[in-house]
Parts: structure tokens; sequence; C-alpha cells
């Protein structure tokens, strides 16, 4: 039986449900940000891979932190770059990590995936859903102007008893109904901050209150808000292997800079801003999301457990 997480001091515990922790720009302090991230509360990371080439960091991340739910899955912008064999070398990663969920897969008709065949995007992202189905764990949904294809989709494929969490939710109102009634989770990020905040609470207030989860989505969607300061990764500019592995990063078209990454402490400034939205306590809204990520994450083999986790 699975132990639950060490309490922090922190008056609210949280579950971040979408990270990458593996992304070039942090994995070399990703230890700091996780033991920083836990003594604010945070006590589970769900931690995605998005190809071939950093499964194998997720999974080294995850047997080197209990607090660190892996995921595995091909992420639409990195389609074109599979191998011939990319399907049988994922399995082979679930089957050597029996913890694991899906993700980060998904569908995007931005301003960089259309420029990446949809077609293409499309038979990846169902063959996944079909795996996800399979090893009956949920799967964690990348989509960007494409959710009227997504919800034909999952209801083509579905349904997903085990849950499928639409990471980092930027939708319609008027599409989560149709999407919750599909088995699938809402999980809210920084991005929401730059989102009119009319239209995000109409969006927020449609979620059933079972279905939401927050996230950092870190290194990316750090939170914007006026008078609100976010404490930075402690990555330093100088550092050359740092340096070395942001160049070598595929995720980024352009250099960032360290002002502007994200990391999972940073949940705090989601969880204030939903609150807000959603005229909640903060403490009542940590703890219904984190339950309810509890729940989508529990699942046989899982680290995660519902009843390891009750307080």
């Amino acid at each position: 039986m699975a132990q639950a997480p060490a309490r922090a001091a922190s008056a609210v515990r949280l579950f971040d449900a979408h990270c990458h922790l593996q992304d070039p720009r942090v994995v070399a302090v990703a230890p700091a940000l996780i033991r920083v991230a836990t003594a604010s509360g945070v006590a589970r990371f769900a931690v995605n891979g998005t190809s071939e080439k950093d499964w194998h960091l997720v999974k080294q991340m995850a047997e080197d932190h209990p607090a660190v739910v892996p995921c595995f899955g091909l992420h639409p912008w990195w389609v074109p770059e599979r191998s011939p064999d990319w399907m049988d070398s994922l399995r082979r990663f679930f089957t050597e990590t029996p913890e694991a969920a899906v993700g980060e897969i998904g569908l995007d008709k931005g301003s960089h995936g259309k420029t990446i065949d949809f077609g293409e995007q499309v038979e990846v992202f169902q063959r996944q859903l079909e795996l996800a189905k399979e090893l009956e764990r949920p799967v964690s949904v990348h989509c960007v102007r494409a959710f009227g294809d997504l919800l034909e989709i999952l209801k083509q494929t579905g349904p997903f008893p085990a849950g499928v969490l639409v990471h980092s939710y930027m939708g319609s109102a008027e599409m989560v109904s149709g999407l919750a009634n599909l088995g699938c989770y809402f999980s809210l990020s920084g991005f929401l901050t730059g989102m009119k905040s009319t239209k995000a609470k109409q969006m927020l207030k449609s979620i059933p209150l079972d279905r939401i989860l927050l996230e950092t989505d870190a290194p990316d969607a750090l939170p914007k808000l006026d008078n609100v300061s976010v404490p930075l990764v402690p990555v330093p500019s100088s550092d050359a292997d740092t340096e070395k592995h942001h160049k070598d990063s595929e995720s980024q078209a352009t250099t960032v800079s360290n002002e502007s990454l994200n990391h999972p402490e940073n949940i705090h400034t989601v969880l204030k801003f939903v609150a807000s939205l959603l005229e909640m306590p903060e403490a009542e809204l940590a703890e219904l999301s984190y339950k309810n990520a509890t729940k989508l994450f529990s699942y046989p083999g899982s680290k995660v457990h519902p009843e390891a986790e009750a307080i």
C-alpha cells in the first residue's frame, strides 16, 4: 500500500496535476524545485513526458522522487520526429513503469501546431487514446484551437472510465458539459491569468466542482498578475550546462529568460486566482482540487491511493 505524502507546514495541500520538470530548462534544478514546492504544500507532481527523447528522464525522476507521478506520451509538436517504432517504445515504458499515466498527448491548431500535418496529429492522438483505454490509465490532453475536433474524437474513441485530463483548459464554457460527459477533468494553469476575466469566470463556473484540477505546466504558463510577484527558478544564466540544455531544447522556438520560467511552487498563485474568480475560499478549492486529482490518478499500480491520502 502506498504511503501518503508527508504533510508540509503549509495550511493547504496541493497536487500539481500537470508539469514538465524534465524540461531541459529546469531539469538541472528539478530536485530543488520539488523540495521548495513540497515545503509550500505541494504533495504530488504529475510529470509529463512529451517525446521519445525525454521519457527516460521522467522515468528516472519518478524513481528518485516518490511524489512524482510519471506520465508518458507523444505531444503533437513532436509528431513529425517520431521514430518508426515509437509506439513499441512507448508500450515498453509502460511495461517497465506500471505506475505511469498517459500524457502529454493531443491536438494543436495554434501558431506552431498548424505547421504540423493535422491528419498525422489525429492518428497519433487516437492511437495513444486507445492505449490509455487498454491500460486503464488516465490521459493528459493538450488542446489548442481544436476543441471541436477533440470532442468528436473523444466521442468516437470513448468512453474513458479512467478519466481524461484536459490540461491548461482555455476552452469555452459551452464546451465543458460535452467534455465532462465523456469523463473529462479540467486542469487550470497560469495561462488562465491571460484570459479576459469575465470569460474566465464564466468558464470556471461551468466546470463541475468534482472535475476541477490545478496545475503549473512548469516551466511554462508563468502566472502574470498585477501586484503579485512569483519566485523565480534558481537557474544561473552563467551555467554553461544549463545554457546548452536550453539551446538544445526543441520545446522552445526562441531563447527564454530565467524570469519567464515557471515552477511548481507557483501553483499557489493559480490557486489564489481561480479561487477569487469562483468566489471560493482558497483552502476549500485546494482540498477540492487535491481530492479530484487523487481520484483521477488512483488506478491499479499507481503511487496514489485515496485511502492513503485521506486526512
